[in-house]
């Protein structure tokens, strides 16, 4: 199993809304009537996930991700309709043609061979079934490029660098050509919101929950206030807070498609 950070829930949640639109507008192009088994493969900790009892009341939903600490927040949502599970997206399988809907929201950017995991996912889709996937696609954004730019400089590079690095991630074209190939028509597209964040330091205290954590956790303690508070400097000149809050860019890529009948 891959080495992981380890993931805050609290952080990751500061701004809860922001983060479920786009789960949100995901899900609302899957056209699946009464699905039986649906399955969310990177469920964080679990807040979206359980929204999806009441978008199929008569469905069952399990819930994967490979963090302990996002799937022993999400425990205590779990319920008769609804588990989770610590697991990597690398060794799931499930048996073919058993489930109706696959989700998996915000994950895969983090799997460099994502588009392989692809054809397993489309066979354990029952005939009809349906492949939900969003990925932010905002690595040229400024909140990653200076990221980058500060673990590579001295003193923090010797333990930074390698952990600021990101794969490349699929554009909706190249999600067409793969999830064509396995026999399903496609509806992949992509959006930039603007995300409009109320605090102080706000798109530090975004980041500090997704991207910029396995950097902070590469550094040691000595080094780790000083690399935040240069980064946070940094983001503030990118993204000015203004008094009606901080605009955030965000570009995501969404990809849905439903398996041949």
């Amino acid at each position: 199993m891959r080495t992981s950070p380890v993931w805050n829930p609290q952080q990751y949640n500061k701004y809860a809304d922001e983060r479920g639109r786009p789960f949100a507008d995901l899900i609302g192009r899957v056209r699946a009537d009464e699905p039986a088994t649906v399955v969310d493969l990177g469920c964080g900790p679990g807040n979206l996930t359980a929204t999806l009892l009441d978008r199929w009341p008569g469905a069952t939903v399990h819930g994967v991700d490979s963090s302990p600490q996002m799937i022993e927040t999400a425990q205590p949502l779990a319920g008769d309709r609804l588990t989770f599970e610590v697991g990597d997206l690398l060794e799931w399988s499930a048996e073919p043609e058993s489930i109706d809907v696959i989700v998996t929201n915000a994950t895969l950017q983090w799997i460099p061979e994502q588009l392989e995991l692809l054809p397993g996912f489309v066979r354990a889709l029952k005939p009809g079934g349906w492949l939900a996937i969003q990925i932010p696609g905002n690595g040229n954004a400024p909140s990653h490029a200076i990221l980058r730019e500060l673990a590579a400089t001295d003193p923090y590079a010797e333990y930074a660098k390698d952990k600021s690095l990101r794969p490349d991630v699929p554009g909706p074209a190249e999600y067409v050509a793969a999830l064509s190939a396995e026999g399903c028509t496609v509806d992949a597209w992509e959006t930039t919101y603007s995300h409009l964040l109320e605090g102080d330091n706000a798109v530090l205290e975004w980041v500090k929950g997704t991207g910029a954590r396995p950097v902070l956790q590469s550094l040691p303690d000595e080094l780790r206030a000083r690399f935040e508070a240069e980064y946070g400097a940094r983001l503030n000149e990118a993204y000015p807070q203004k008094e009606f809050g901080t605009l955030l860019p965000f570009r995501r890529i969404f990809a849905v498609a439903q398996k041949e009948s």
